[in-house]
């Protein structure tokens, strides 16, 4: 199901099984795989794919050559910067397993920078930024920039200039 208004450019494929809300927009190139939600207005730019089951919240912006892996959570008014990668499984091993694979969960209004790499069952908290290039191993509380390899809290994000 894609909802009202939506625009999908040349060469995106979704899958059959998603719901998906209304204002939804991609760029070309652009991968929805199955049992995926997806809230209103959410933009997701070119060569960018959300695996399965994932669940994304309104107003949500994944810009070009993301990927995002199965049973991910992006709450609302999230914004990710070109070429992150959030993974789901911590030791990969070729051999599908559910025990042991984990979503990671990216809280309302939080940032992550370009190319940033955010591992399996990691909570980035509400308002939060990662900085680019930041391997994000642990959770991230609430309000805090994070950055490095790997990603460690720095300040709050109220101590940032205007």
């Amino acid at each position: 199901v894609i909802g009202d208004n939506s625009i999908i450019r040349a060469n995106t494929i979704i899958y059959l099984g998603s719901i998906i809300g209304k204002n939804f927009e991609t760029g070309h190139n652009v991968v929805v795989r199955e049992e995926n939600k997806i809230g209103n207005n959410v933009k997701v730019w070119s060569n960018s794919i959300i695996d399965y089951k994932c669940s994304i919240g309104d107003n949500v912006k994944i810009h070009s050559n993301c990927y995002i892996a199965q049973y991910t959570v992006i709450e609302g008014n999230v914004f990710i910067a070109p070429c992150v990668a959030i993974a789901n499984e911590k030791y990969p091993t070729g051999v599908f397993d559910l025990e042991r694979i984990k979503g990671a969960i990216i809280k309302k209004n939080a940032k992550l920078g370009i190319n940033s790499t955010i591992l399996p069952g990691v909570v980035v908290g509400e308002n939060s930024i990662i900085g680019a290039g930041s391997v994000v191993t642990k959770n991230v509380p609430a309000n805090c920039v994070a950055y490095g390899t790997p990603a460690k809290v720095y300040k709050s994000v109220y101590d940032l200039p205007l």
